[in-house]
């Protein structure tokens, strides 16, 4: 299957929603009469852009290659998109110009060791490095202990990692873990979204999604609605299983390792004085503990 056929798909369904989202009252129209279909006409959103109907029409159907960042913003702004859904678009863009490369596996990125380093010097905080597919490919051991559900999972892969996506989705656990389930739900389907923007030729992204798609029908309706996030943070509550309620904020930051697979280093915190902060103490504490009853002593190490 030609790639472009699938990047088309998702510039056609992209636009058509956007434009549909909006009412004439919004962008400053005077309406009049029944309307057919909901939100703007197409000729609208090309009157308010600048182009022709004809034009607009071709672009929405997918034809994008080629177009000027001019054009590009142009629609953006009479579309009213968010920062992010217009990096979307530009990315959608980009990926549409000729000779595309085949679909393929991206080689997974080695995690460098000062990147380790970095996230094992985090004691007070878990903190964590996801790629765009949302697996987790590096921790600190507060992570996987306030995590610990997502660790022990059977949607783990073969190396035990997690991933973020089909954890909740495929794990019903993650609705008595995770407390605003919807919430993060709609973000993490809209980070998979953004990821697939940048990169529509990745298979194993293409291959989360299809399964995802089929097995899960939360998943396929929140893919439908084609909503886009690329930065995030805010705050987040768990049911642990052992520590009980806690709630903590979290910040993701990009970690430029590789020209190839974006990846983003997150961190999540307690507000000091809380007892938020006392539980995740008492995880930091259990999570250190483990480690050093895990760890061989010097003496052990010296025995034959």
């Amino acid at each position: 299957m030609d790639p472009r056929t699938d990047n088309r798909a998702d510039i056609r369904d992209f636009l058509a929603r956007r434009r549909a989202q909006l009412t004439p009252e919004q962008v400053g129209l005077p309406t009049s009469g029944r309307r057919r279909v909901p939100g703007l006409r197409r000729q609208e959103v090309a009157v308010l852009a600048g182009v022709s109907t004809e034009w607009y029409t071709r672009l929405e159907k997918g034809h994008i290659s080629g177009v000027s960042e001019d054009v590009l913003d142009a629609v953006a702004r009479t579309l009213q998109l968010s920062e992010d859904e217009r990096t979307y678009l530009f990315d959608l863009a980009k990926a549409a110009q000729p000779s595309p490369a085949a679909r393929r596996r991206r080689k997974a990125v080695e995690i460098p060791p000062r990147v380790q380093w970095l996230l094992d010097s985090m004691t007070l905080s878990a903190a964590f490095v996801t790629n765009g597919r949302l697996d987790m490919v590096a921790t600190n051991a507060l992570a996987r202990a306030l995590l610990a559900p997502m660790f022990h999972s059977a949607t783990t892969d073969e190396r035990g990692r997690p991933n973020f996506a089909r954890f909740l989705f495929l794990d019903r656990g993650s609705h008595d873990f995770i407390d605003d389930w919807d919430h993060g739900a709609n973000i993490t389907v809209a980070l998979l979204r953004a990821e697939a923007g940048r990169f529509p030729n990745d298979k194993a992204l293409r291959e989360i999604v299809g399964e995802l798609s089929t097995v899960s029908t939360e998943f396929r309706t929140l893919w439908a609605a084609h909503n886009v996030r690329v930065h995030h943070s805010g705050v987040k509550r768990f049911h642990h299983p052992d520590a009980g309620p806690i709630q903590l904020t979290y910040q993701p930051l990009d970690l430029p390792m590789s020209a190839h697979e974006a990846h983003s280093l997150t961190i999540y915190t307690a507000e000091p004085g809380t007892p938020d902060e006392d539980r995740l103490k008492l995880l930091a504490s259990w999570s250190a503990t483990r480690l050093l009853t895990a760890e061989p002593t010097a003496d052990q190490d010296l025995r034959p």
